[in-house]
């Protein structure tokens, strides 16, 4: 079976890629801040590590024979080159958790932060996959308090997302890191059909079995909380344009999924009941 490193072994998607390969009986290590603080599936082996500094990755990557192959999520680090460099010093073939570039194209700065990561990955010799995901379905966690007071407040109710359910992507990852057939891929990683913002909320009502009610919220009032929440005006712009435009032409479906699975994706009821107790 294949050694495999996961980097982003804690994140939404990064834990079930970690568990997707323990179950297939595939020896994987766990690249965590403190290995002490990480709960891990059994015979996942925890090592130290941290992205801020490249020379980290070195153990990880080199004891006991090293790895095959890197799943690489990459938080909003500086980009730095010697990552890349090391990976592709040790390993074989990586797969990168990207994002959707047409997806982001409001936001500069995360598509040149992707771009810069996929440019550095190509020419470093190694076999490679992306997996360029939609956004994700987790980030409508954002209204879990709304949901318990049983209204949603958010801007552009009509916006159509095709957002998708984080083990859809980790399963792809894991289909890419361990089969062959799938370097040079750059799969767009999207749900099953697109939503309108106020269906998505009804949608979570129905499966927690309480009444959600859809309030619109004017983009001005929106544009004000979420700079306040989230702390970065450039980003709320980014993504109150983009949720604007799904209006006039709905987020894109692929058939990614099901082409690389063999199976249809996760519709957005089924991640409404895996995640049923964070809005409650």
């Amino acid at each position: 079976m294949t050694k495999i490193l996961v980097i982003g072994a804690n994140g939404s998607v990064g834990r079930h890629v970690v568990a997707s390969l323990a179950e297939g009986g595939h020896e994987v290590r766990a690249l965590v801040r403190d290995p002490a603080k990480s709960v891990l599936p059994a015979g996942v082996e925890a090592v130290p590590g941290d992205l801020a500094v490249p020379e980290s990755l070195e153990p990880a990557l080199t004891p006991a024979g090293g790895v095959e192959a890197v799943h690489l999520m990459w938080p909003g680090l500086p980009v730095e080159p010697r990552v890349v460099e090391l990976i592709a010093r040790h390993a074989k073939r990586v797969v990168y958790l990207s994002a959707d570039v047409a997806d982001l194209a409001d936001d500069e700065a995360a598509v040149v932060f992707h771009q810069e990561i996929e440019r550095l990955i190509r020419r470093s010799g190694l076999g490679w996959t992306f997996v360029r995901a939609i956004d994700f379905a987790g980030n409508l966690l954002a209204w879990a308090d709304q949901v318990r007071e049983g209204v949603v407040r958010w801007p552009y109710g009509g916006a159509r997302r095709s957002l998708v359910h984080e083990r859809d992507i980790a399963d792809v990852a894991v289909r890419a890191l361990t089969e062959d057939g799938h370097d040079g891929g750059k799969y767009v990683v999207t749900g099953p059909e697109s939503l309108a913002h106020a269906e998505l909320a009804r949608i979570i009502g129905e499966e927690l079995g309480t009444a959600v009610r859809w309030e619109e919220q004017a983009p001005e009032t929106a544009r004000e909380r979420l700079t306040a929440a989230w702390g970065n005006a450039g980003f709320v712009e980014s993504r109150l344009r983009a949720w604007e435009s799904f209006t006039r032409e709905p987020e894109r479906v692929t058939d990614t999924v099901e082409r690389v699975l063999g199976r249809p994706p996760r519709d957005f009821r089924s991640w409404v009941r895996d995640h049923a107790a964070d809005f409650r």
